[in-house]
């Protein structure tokens, strides 16, 4: 059995502040329960529920439903005019957990591979904390997101109304980052994730038999082609100093040997860090694939779908964040620079769109406590980081609602 999370919090946070007080051991038993009953997508009732009954418990006005399962816990302290929001996600991935650990998975094929469950108990110890001591003044909006994996959880809330019902003048969320040392923090200005888009191009050509490729218009020479063209558009037309990323993921057609197929389908993920960059890639790739089915005798057809953009953080928020962690951690323990290959993407990026804010980087650790990658069926959440996540959320929210 793998080794389990030490119950201890670091021995740094009482003595920088003593006057947050996070409920460490509490927290991480709710964080190992949801570990234990992991939810996909939009279908996470049973997290939202304990979400719910605890906010309610701690005195906020709770909100559910909105984008189909996700929840906001409203707490309103003096008469300030100013509003905060911190979003936290809750769903898990279609992955069989290979932990061993005595809190796994309990439903075969779905996993807590990406900390969500401990996203999610951070803001609850805030939540629980900012209650009890209302040292605030103004408007705290706590946004428990479902399927943030599917990229499509934040902008469901928002297209449901979630800021018109819950004004915010910031939002602000966090992710842990394994590999990167616990007690630390990274809070980048500006582009913190790419966009995440996807297509799927279907070339149609002339089926027939493999001993006469003369007599049809193949389309599986056409997609092989397409691959390796589609390489260049990154190459020579993005430039060395700016990030985007065109894969093929998958490709589909032909059923045996013997015959050549009339369609083949490829799957395409395409990101990028720049909103420029973005509409230049899916240019490229559009124009890649009309030419070179034109240059094989092939019809085109593309499905091009924009999930997410490029994740942002605003300059004025950010500093306020970086300020914060300093005074949880010391300035030293916070970075400014992104880990290297971090090109994942994150819905928040709608939330950010729409709100100016802040996306943190949490550290989870090194080594047997915390340094599995996530989306990894050997991935844990490392608990002892817990408590430190709720204190910035504590200290963030005391410093954004002042009188």
């Amino acid at each position: 059995m793998k080794r389990e999370n030490s119950l201890t919090p670091f021995q740094f946070l009482p003595s920088l502040l003593p006057e947050i007080e996070i409920d460490a051991e509490t927290f991480i038993g709710i964080r190992r329960q949801i570990h234990a009953q992991p939810e996909l997508g939009f279908e996470v009732s049973a997290t939202a529920r304990l979400v719910a009954m605890l906010l309610e418990t701690w005195g906020y006005e709770v909100h559910t439903g909105i984008g189909k399962s996700g929840v906001v816990g409203q707490l309103k302290v003096g008469s300030g005019t100013r509003r905060l929001g911190i979003r936290a996600d809750m769903d898990a991935l279609p992955i069989v957990e290979k932990t061993g650990l005595s809190y796994a998975s309990q439903t075969p094929g779905k996993m807590h591979a990406c900390g969500h469950d401990g996203h999610t108990a951070i803001l609850l110890a805030a939540a629980k904390a900012l209650a009890e001591r209302r040292d605030f003044n103004g408007t705290l909006n706590l946004i428990f997101q479902p399927d943030e994996e599917n990229l499509c959880g934040a902008k469901a809330m928002i297209e449901d109304g979630l800021f018109e019902r819950f004004p915010c003048d910031a939002v602000y969320a966090l992710h842990n980052m394994p590999g990167v040392p616990a007690g630390t923090f990274r809070v980048l200005p500006g582009s913190v994730s790419l966009s995440s888009d996807v297509a799927d191009v279907t070339l149609k050509g002339v089926g027939g038999h493999g001993a006469m490729p003369h007599r049809v218009k193949d389309p599986i020479v056409a997609a092989a082609a397409l691959v390796t063209a589609l390489q260049t558009v990154v190459a020579r037309n993005v430039a060395p100093d700016e990030t985007a990323v065109v894969s093929v993921g998958f490709i589909r057609g032909g059923a045996t040997h013997n015959v050549i197929p009339e369609t083949v389908t490829l799957g395409l993920n395409i990101r990028a860090a720049r909103p420029e960059t973005r509409a230049l890639v899916e240019a490229r790739v559009r124009e890649i694939v009309s030419l070179t089915a034109q240059a094989h005798g092939v019809e085109a057809h593309i499905d091009y779908r924009q999930l997410t953009p490029p994740m942002v953080n605003t300059a004025e928020e950010t500093a306020l964040a970086q300020q914060v962690c300093a005074e949880l951690v010391g300035a030293d323990n916070v970075v400014m620079q992104a880990p290297k290959g971090l090109n994942g993407s994150e819905d928040f990026a709608w939330m950010l769109n729409a709100v100016p804010g802040c996306y943190l980087l949490l550290g989870n650790g090194e080594g047997e406590f915390g340094g599995c990658m996530v989306h990894n069926p050997g991935y844990d959440f490392n608990d002892q980081v817990l408590p430190l996540g709720a204190a910035c959320w504590v200290r963030l929210a005391q410093r954004f609602l002042t009188a």
